[in-house]
């Protein structure tokens, strides 16, 4: 999770009992034991961000309970800040946080949000509604100790030690500043995260989502967390977050947490998906039973309830990206994690997450690897370790491409924290010009959601001025939100380099905003900034802004791509039949060949068997 700091000033301190940890037996030694196939969720960030409530993750565990308990889904999990009473949607509550910490510095659930948490309760009454159900319950921390807890110098239980003795401002979130960074060796660090985990073991946690920890590493902190974990008394599933965790980490990952973040935050964009396959095949060879590279939530059915990405909505993904999406993270074995709001699923929705031959390839398969990549058209295999029948996904990620900066009328080059005042002037020649394109592209940092602002845009002509704000556009495309007039793409003030500007157009990378332009006019100017949301990230920040009197695209590729997979390039020299894994019907007998037809940005999931009596 990120975005949106602003100054911390108020909590309120809640010195709620402790409730007796329970004399739990040590679980296993082998931790990976616990998730011995990918977890498979919810997550209540992509619909509530910080603000869900306890009815909402009730009515969520209902649906799961009742409709998908019995395909493998079992962890509902609360995400960040569920400590706060008065968070916010399209960001954080930095300004007057109303903060529930007990008196050893830990935060507890806030009881306007958690009623069941009352009298010092917890999560546990909310984990047993779970574990009658068959369920188990999840909950998300920040890394590190709570900065109130610091300023107040609060104790830690089972030390002499208070939390202003364990810490470091070095390293703190840059989008959040809840917490502090707990040094290691420190008189008192080790038993801070001792005393979380015995807290939430007595709630009966089954799941915790450590944010702020993958990217950048955090290893000692990674190692305090992992032998809290093992004292704890309780089995509970380590998941870190955000990423792309570095991948010289992944064997010390492997060797601490169950899953792990690849990538950051992803949302309902095209352009993020796309970006999956060579993160996929990077981490494909460091799958492992019991500690999974994490591809991200499912960011499918309804978003946007209360979200910090985008307003309230159906996915933006069509079907056929979202059968690409089902199709790459369960060949590559990625947890499942959904992030829509579960009640609201339509029946497509229920009928992906609920399809038993593709979960079977989820839960059981081996061997998972990329096979090809010819540009765009993409293969992956792996084993059905029982029958030795092979897996077999393809994809046709073919996009339309954009045209090349040197094709642009104006473009800013990378800009990021270090341009100075985090903006370049635009000023064009548009003479003749019948359209205007306003782009803005990812600056090769891999993070497609950096808040972008086009600050003041005017066309003018030797004798008028008029603000492109006042037109309306033909066409506006962004990846994960909705462009915005006078605001930014979150819905706040337009802030660039800690300046308000009252006129512009809120965005982000990557998007494009397309307007027919009025006759007469010569020349366009603008600021084009990095709005202070972006900047304020600790991973991102960096954009291109581009300016195109013409189509930023190339020509469109074919609705469709022929994808021939030689069938003894998977180990089948004689005849072998092929079925369709996302429709379940048999498509016929093959030999030498299997070349189907995969639509743009769609997939195609097959189960590959040699002929009876034929041997591969």
């Amino acid at each position: 999770m990120k975005y949106l700091p602003n100054a911390l000033i108020g909590f309120s301190l809640l010195a709620a009992a402790t409730p007796a940890f329970p004399q739990a037996v040590k679980p296993q030694t082998d931790f990976h034991q616990w998730a011995a196939t990918p977890p498979m969720g919810w997550n209540s960030w992509d619909c509530y961000g910080p603000t869900v409530t306890e009815a909402e993750v009730k009515a969520n565990a209902d649906y799961m309970a009742k409709y998908l308990k019995t395909s493998g889904w079992e962890y509902v999990v609360v995400d960040i800040r569920w400590y706060v009473g008065n968070d916010t949607a399209h960001g954080y509550n930095e300004k007057d946080p109303d903060f529930s910490i007990d008196k050893y510095g830990r935060f507890t659930p806030a009881v306007n949000r958690f009623p069941s948490a009352a009298n010092g309760q917890g999560f546990k009454p909310l984990a047993d509604y779970m574990h009658r159900k068959g369920l188990k319950f999840g909950i998300h921390i920040m890394r590190g100790v709570p900065v109130v807890a610091v300023n107040r110098k609060l104790p830690i239980l089972g030390s002499t030690a208070t939390a202003a003795d364990i810490y470091s401002k070095e390293g703190q979130a840059g989008w959040l500043h809840d917490m502090y960074t707990v040094v290691a060796g420190k008189p008192g660090a080790q038993e801070y995260y001792n005393s979380l985990f015995k807290l939430y073991a007595s709630w009966g946690v089954d799941f915790v989502k450590v944010d702020d920890l993958s990217s950048p590493y955090h290893a000692p902190e990674v190692e305090m967390i992992r032998k809290a974990i093992d004292l704890s008394g309780r089995k509970m599933v380590l998941s870190t977050s955000p990423g792309e965790t570095p991948i010289a980490q992944a064997k010390h990952v492997q060797q601490h947490a169950n899953m792990w973040r690849t990538v950051g935050d992803f949302w309902d964009s095209w352009g993020q998906l796309k970006e999956h396959f060579a993160v996929c095949e990077r981490w494909a060879p460091y799958i492992m039973t019991g500690a999974w590279p994490d591809a991200d939530m499912l960011p499918l059915g309804r978003l946007g309830i209360r979200a910090e990405r985008g307003n309230d909505r159906m996915s933006q993904f069509t079907k056929d990206e979202q059968y690409t999406l089902m199709t790459l993270w369960s060949i590559f074995r990625s947890p499942l994690m959904f992030g829509g709001d579960l009640p609201s699923n339509d029946a497509f929705t229920l009928s992906l997450i609920t399809n038993k031959e593709v979960l079977a390839v989820h839960h059981n398969s081996k061997n998972n690897k990329q096979l090809f990549r010819n540009g765009d058209l993409i293969g992956w295999t792996a084993d059905d370790p029982k029958t030795g029948d092979k897996y077999l996904a393809l994809f046709n990620a073919s996009d339309q491409q954009l045209a090349d900066e040197s094709e642009a009328a104006w473009a800013s080059g990378l800009l990021n924290r270090q341009t100075p005042g985090q903006s370049k002037a635009v000023d064009i020649d548009i003479t003749g010009a019948q359209k205007l394109y306003l782009n803005v592209r990812d600056g090769g940092d891999d993070t497609a959601w950096d808040h972008a602002d086009w600050l003041t845009p005017t066309l003018s002509n030797d004798t008028q001025t008029l603000p492109l704000t006042s037109l309306t556009w033909t066409k506006a495309t962004a990846g994960w939100g909705k462009v915005s007039t006078n605001k930014s793409v979150s819905g706040a003030d337009l802030m660039v380099a800690g300046k308000k500007y009252e006129t512009g157009i809120g965005t982000h990378a990557n998007s494009i905003i397309e307007y027919d332009l009025p006759a007469g006019y010569t020349r366009f100017k603008a600021l084009a900034g990095l709005d202070n949301a972006g900047a304020s990230q600790n991973v991102g920040g960096t954009v291109n802004f581009l300016v195109f009197t013409k189509s930023p695209f190339k020509p469109m590729p074919p609705d469709s791509a022929r994808i021939a997979v030689p069938l003894k390039q998977l180990g089948f020299d004689g005849s072998c039949t092929i079925r369709n894994l996302w429709t379940g019907k048999n498509i016929g007998a093959f030999k030498g060949e299997f070349a189907p037809y995969i639509r743009r940005h769609g997939a195609g999931f097959y189960r590959i068997s040699a002929a009876k009596g034929k041997q591969k």
